[in-house]
Parts: structure tokens; sequence; C-alpha cells
């Protein structure tokens, strides 16, 4: 009896290579995340310096605000400022060589000749040098998390920090703070429902964080599954003029479970008009509803969808069936195959009417 081939796809060997080299003499990133201003993010980032350099390790700080210099003194013990002004004097860190740097303010741009223009930039060249970094961050920095907070809040931060530095963190700390040290003067229950929803984004960000420390462990240990902190849902596409069902259910879900939602086409040439127009509907509805679209290239579908859905960590998949389908054209019983060789990961097969 035949075993299943366990072998890892080139795509999972790649990935491997890659986390074992980005853990290689790297220094380790933390963030104390915001959701909103006076939450004591910079507090909570200046006392795990403090802890830090109780436990024996060399800490400086790398950048901090001058008033919260001032205001924060008795956190600060005698952990070494090498810069005190607001910026940071990232060849001066590189010399004294600590490994531990605090760098408050991460979404600052650099003053003029620097060889970095954001501060961020400057955090990566310290970590490749093997300097861990603790720095504080608010949601409204976060450049793909703008447009929601300014739908929230009506106010748009004039720096920003790629979502993508974020997800490079090792650790990531949400900072909450009792809902009345938030408050202004205006009325408690429009503020009462703003943080909620400032607050509610911030986790969505740490949970995708933390879905990227999980692949990284998975793939240092060659672990292949396609479990994770969050729903990735997959719709399977095909020129079906009624996919609308499948595809608004996938979405709903997607929505409730805070998930992403993929769609999938397997490319196939000999579609007629009336196939192609039901196709790039189904597609348009897909990504109008937050979809991410790739278009597959395969001569064998069934493979090809389930590589995509290894590789993209799915936990669901939804597709399309009825005594006429299309998928019919992809072999025997591929919906079958598809369950069968689906390890790991729900099948959800929508019943849809002939459409011949």
């Amino acid at each position: 009896m035949s075993t299943p081939d366990c072998r890892p796809t080139p795509e999972e060997l790649l990935r491997r290579v890659e986390a074992e080299e980005s853990q290689a003499g790297r220094g380790r990133l933390k963030i104390f995340l915001g959701y909103a201003p006076r939450v004591g993010k910079s507090i909570r980032m200046l006392d795990e310096g403090f802890r830090r350099q109780k436990r024996g390790q060399d800490v400086v700080i790398g950048s901090i605000q001058p008033r919260g210099l001032k205001e924060l003194q008795d956190r600060l013990g005698d952990i070494e400022v090498v810069v005190g002004d607001g910026t940071l004097d990232l060849d001066a860190i590189l010399k004294r060589k600590p490994q531990v740097c605090l760098v408050d303010e991460l979404a600052l741009d650099n003053p003029p000749g620097r060889k970095y223009c954001k501060r961020w930039e400057d955090v990566l060249e310290l970590l490749s040098h093997g300097i861990t970094v603790v720095t504080a961050l608010n949601l409204q920095h976060i450049k793909e998390q703008q447009d929601a907070v300014e739908r929230i809040t009506g106010k748009r931060a004039a720096n920003a920090v790629p979502e993508d530095f974020i997800r490079r963190a090792d650790e990531i700390v949400v900072v909450d703070a009792p809902p009345e040290d938030l408050m202004s003067d205006r009325p408690q229950s429009s503020q009462m429902g703003q943080l909620s929803q400032l607050r509610e984004q911030a986790l969505l960000v740490a949970a995708e964080v933390v879905e990227r420390q999980l692949q990284r462990y998975m793939d240092l240990h060659g672990i292949q599954q396609s479990w994770g902190t969050q729903e990735r849902i997959l719709l399977c596409i095909t020129p079906k003029s009624n996919a609308r069902r499948m595809i608004e259910s996938g979405s709903r879900n997607a929505i409730s479970f805070h998930g992403q939602l993929f769609a999938v086409y397997v490319n196939q040439s000999d579609l007629t008009r009336e196939a192609q127009e039901a196709l790039d509907a189904n597609l348009d509805l897909a990504k109008k509803l937050g979809a991410e679209i790739h278009i597959l290239q395969s001569g064998n579908p069934i493979d090809a969808i389930l590589e995509f859905a290894r590789s993209h960590r799915i936990t669901q998949i939804f597709a399309g069936h009825s005594q006429r389908s299309r998928w019919a054209i992809w072999g025997s019983n591929p919906l079958d195959r598809l369950i069968q060789a689906a390890e790991g990961i729900d099948v959800r097969i929508f019943p849809q009417p002939n459409t011949a």
C-alpha cells in the first residue's frame, strides 16, 4: 500500500530557508501598540527596558520624546540615553553595541542628512546587527490602518509605518487603559464607541502578527499544517452564473471571524462568451466583497488549488457543485478528490442548480 508523499514543496522549502536565515544573528523586535493617545505605550516600553536591565541585559534608550524624558525620569533608573533630543543616532547606537535599544515614536521621519528617511528603517538596521529593539507605536501611525482610523475618528496622522514592518515583530502587546482615562470633554457615548472600534482594529493587527509568528515557527520546524490564529477562506471560482450565494457566504464568514478571504480561478482557454461574462461577474463580486483574487495556471486544477491552500494556510475551502458542474472537466469525482486531499482544511460544498 503506497503512502502519501509528505515531502515539502519547493515553496515550503524556500519559506523554511528564509525563516532560518531571518533568525540567524537577528535581533528581536517587540512592539507596544496603542490604539489611542495616552494609553501608556511609552511607559510600558520604558518599564520593559528597566526590567530587562534588572535581569542583566545591556539596555540603552535610542530615542524618546523630550517631554517624556522629563516626565518619566523616575522610571529610567540608570538606563543610558544615547540621544535625548527625540532623534535617533544610528551610528552612535551601532558603535555602542547594546543588547537592547528602546525606540519611542517609531513613525517619525528622520532629520535631513541621515542615512535613512524613516525611523523604522533605522530599526531594521539595528535588528540586522543583532540588537533587540523594544518600540512603541499608535494604531493611527500604521499606514494600512489609516483609512479605517480616519473613518472612526475623522483624523489622519502625518507619519506612518508600513504594516509589513509591524508583521516582522517577534512580540506585540496591545496596550490597554481604562476608558475614563482616555476621555475628553466630548459626549461619552461617542467616545466609547470610537475607542471600542479602535481597540478592535489594534487587536486584529496583533492577531496578524501572531499568525506570522506561528508560521515562522512552523517553517523553522518543518511543520506542514493549515491551522492558525485566523480563519482564511478560499473561494473556488468557476464560470457559473449562480455562484453568488457561495461568494456572499464566504464574505460573511470572513467578516464574522475577522478572517481573510481569497478567491482563485484556474485558467481555462476554451470559455464561451457567456461563460467568460459569468466568470468576470463572479470575480468582480468576490473582489467587491473583499476577496484577494488569484488566477492560477495549471493543467491539474485540484492540485493547484490544494497547493495554493497550503501555501496560504487556508482553513476553509468553499466550492460549488452541480450534476453538470464545470468541475467535471477536471476529472472524475474532482470534489471527492479535493475533500480527501484537503487534510486539515474544512471543505464546504454549495449545491447549485444546473445552468446549461
